[in-house]
C-alpha cells in the first residue's frame, strides 16, 4: 500500500480496512508527493483550483485502482468508516463534482483502469471506466476501419462519466447517444458488490445509462456496441459572419439540420471573434457550420447545394477521409496526424476558466430572437462568448424518451452556452457568470418549457443544488426534472431500491426521500 502517515483515527481506520481487503492498493493522502499532481491532473476547469487551498475541499484520500477489487475495497471501506466517496473517470464534470466536496471524502481516480478490449467479430468492446474517448476510438480503429462508436468529440473525456450522462456526438442522428449503445456494464454498488447487467437487474441497468454519474454506483466498465461506418466519410467547416448573411443561414440551418438524412450531421458554432484577431474595431458574429457525412464528397455537395445553396459550399471545401481521421478533425487535430495523439489525456485541454449551461429548442428561433443573441454577444465585458447548437432528429426521434433516462428526444437541437476567461479573481468570475446567466435568461421564451430542459452532462449547479447530497425529492426536482423530465420519478425509485442509505451522492444526485 502506498500511503502517507496521518494521526487521524478515521484515516487509520480507513487505511486499516483497505489493508485487510486489498493490501496492494495505491492510496495517497494530503502531504504525499504524488497527491497534488494526481489531483490536479484531472481538474479540467481552473475555476475550481481555489477549492484545494483548504484541506476540507480536496479529497482526504485518493485511491488509484488497478482492478475491480480495488474499487470494491474503496467502496466497502468508505461505507464502513462513513466517509463520502467520489469516482473520477477523467475529471470532465463541468462543476467539478467528481473531485471536490465540502466534507472530507475519498476520491477514486480511475485513470489507471483504462483497458479497451475490442471484439470485431461480435461488434462490441469492453471499456474500463477510466478510458478516454480518444483511447476508445484509437483501439477501435486499430482493429477495424468499418466500425466506430457514437461518443463525443473531445478525446480526453472519461468514458465512465460520459456514458453515465448519455453521451452526445457526431453520430447521434445515425445511432443515438453513447448510452443508447451499451450492451452490458460492471459496477460496484453501495453494498460493495460487483454487479453486471444480469445481477444488477433491469431497473439499475436502465438508470446508469443516462441517469447521471454519482448516484447509483461506481462504474467499472461498459460493454459497448460498435456501429458501422463507411471506409470513407466526408467533412467540411464553413464560417460566415454577419456581413456574409450569417443570420439568414442560421435561420435556414434550424429548418434543415434536424431533418437531414440520418447520415448527415451539421452542428453550428456561434462565436464573437476578438477585434484584435480580425483586425477590426467592430464586433461581428461568426456562424461556423461543421459537418460529418457518412458518404462521399460529391453526394454531400449535392445535398447541401439543393437544400442551402446560400452557404456557398464548394466541392473543394469538402474533405474525404476515414472515420478515425474525422475523429481527429472534429477534435481540432490535423486529420493526418498520428492516431497516437488520441492517447494523450491532456493535449486538447483548454486551460481557461469556463462556465456552461444548456437548453433544448423545439421551435425555430425568429430573426428577432437571433438579433437579441447577437446584442448580448457584443458585450465587451466578456472575452470569449460561445454557443454550440447540436441538431437532433434522425435516430433521436425514433428512440422513445423513456428507453433510457435521457428524455430529450423530440427536439430540433440542443444548445450549449459557454463562456471562457483567463483573468483571475472574483470580479472576473462574477462578470462572466453574470453574462452567461443573462444570455440564459434571455433565451427562456425560445426554448423548451414545463420543464425547461437541460443536459446532465453539461452539469449546471445554477439549476439548484443540495448541501452534501441531502436534497429531498421536492428540492431535487429543481434540477432533476430539467435533466430527466418524466424519467426523474423512476430514477428516484431505483435510487431508493439500490442505495437507500444515499452512499453515492453529490450536490445534484438523485434523492432518496
Amino acid at each position: 500500500m502506498v500511503l502517507h502517515p496521518s494521526s487521524s483515527a478515521t484515516t487509520k481506520d480507513f487505511l486499516a480496512c483497505l489493508t485487510r481487503n486489498e493490501p496492494n492498493i495505491q492510496v495517497y493522502v494530503r502531504g504525499d508527493s504524488s497527491y497534488l499532481p494526481i489531483l490536479e491532473s484531472g481538474i479540467r476547469n481552473p475555476r475550481f483550483y481555489p477549492y484545494f487551498i483548504t484541506s476540507v475541499s480536496g479529497p482526504r484520500f485518493i485511491v488509484t485502482p488497478l482492478r475491480d477489487s480495488h474499487v470494491q475495497a474503496a467502496v466497502i471501506c468508505s461505507n464502513e468508516n462513513h466517509i463520502e466517496l467520489k469516482v473520477r473517470s477523467n475529471g470532465h464534470d463541468y462543476e467539478g463534482l467528481s473531485y471536490r466536496s465540502d466534507v472530507p471524502f475519498v476520491m477514486v481516480d480511475m485513470f489507471q483502469m483504462h483497458a479497451v478490449n475490442v471484439d470485431v467479430k461480435e461488434g462490441s468492446a469492453w471499456v474500463e471506466a477510466g478510458a478516454t474517448l480518444g483511447e476508445v476510438y484509437y483501439n477501435i480503429a486499430n482493429k477495424s476501419d468499418t466500425y466506430g462508436f457514437p461518443g463525443g468529440i473531445c478525446p480526453t473525456v472519461g468514458v465512465g462519466g460520459h456514458i453515465s450522462g448519455g453521451g452526445f456526438g457526431t453520430l447521434v442522428r445515425k445511432y443515438g447517444l453513447a448510452a443508447d449503445n451499451v450492451l452490458d456494464a460492471r459496477l460496484v454498488n453501495a453494498n460493495g458488490e460487483i454487479l453486471d447487467k444480469a445481477s444488477m437487474g433491469e431497473d439499475l441497468f436502465w438508470a446508469i445509462r443516462g441517469g447521471g454519474g454519482g448516484s447509483f454506483g461506481a462504474i467499472l466498465a461498459w460493454k459497448i456496441k460498435l456501429v458501422r461506418v463507411p471506409k470513407n466519410v466526408s467533412v467540411f467547416t464553413v464560417c460566415k459572419n454577419l456581413e456574409q448573411n450569417a443570420t439568414k443561414l442560421v435561420l435556414q440551418w434550424q429548418e434543415i439540420a434536424p431533418k437531414l438524412p440520418d447520415d448527415l450531421y451539421i452542428k453550428l458554432l456561434l462565436d464573437r471573434p476578438h477585434p484584435v484577431i480580425v483586425r477590426s474595431v467592430n464586433y461581428t458574429i461568426n456562424a461556423t457550420f461543421v459537418s460529418l457525412f457518412l458518404g462521399g464528397s460529391q453526394q454531400l455537395y449535392d445535398i447541401m447545394d439543393s437544400l442551402i445553396p446560400e452557404l456557398g459550399l464548394r466541392i473543394a471545401d469538402i474533405q474525404e477521409m476515414s472515420w478515425i481521421q474525422s475523429v481527429l478533425y472534429a477534435a481540432g487535430f490535423d486529420p493526418h496526424a498520428p492516431l497516437e495523439v488520441l492517447l494523450n489525456r491532456n493535449q486538447t485541454e483548454r486551460k481557461q476558466i469556463f462556465k456552461s449551461k444548456s437548453d433544448y429548442v423545439n421551435q425555430p428561433l425568429t430573426r428577432t430572437a437571433l438579433e437579441g443573441i447577437w446584442k448580448i454577444f457584443f458585450d465587451k465585458n466578456v472575452v470569449v462568448p460561445h454557443m454550440m447548437w447540436s441538431p437532433q432528429g434522425g435516430a433521436m426521434d425514433r428512440i422513445p424518451p423513456a428507453e433510457i433516462p435521457y428524455p430529450h428526444r423530440k427536439n430540433l437541437y440542443q444548445i450549449e452556452y459557454m463562456v471562457w476567461w483567463d483573468e483571475q479573481g472574483t470580479d472576473a468570475a462574477e462578470r462572466n457568470m453574470n453574462w452567461i446567466q443573462q444570455l440564459y435568461t434571455y433565451m427562456e421564451p425560445y426554448v423548451t418549457k414545463n420543464p425547461r430542459a437541460s443536459y446532465v452532462n453539461f452539469r449546471d449547479l445554477g439549476l439548484g443544488q443540495s448541501k452534501n447530497g441531502t436534497a429531498s425529492y421536492e428540492e431535487a426536482k429543481a434540477w432533476g426534472l430539467k435533466y430527466f423530465m418524466g424519467n426523474f420519478d423512476r430514477l428516484v425509485q431505483v435510487k431508493k431500491k439500490v442505495d437507500r442509505g444515499n452512499f453515492f451522492r453529490s450536490e445534484q444526485s438523485i434523492p432518496v426521500n
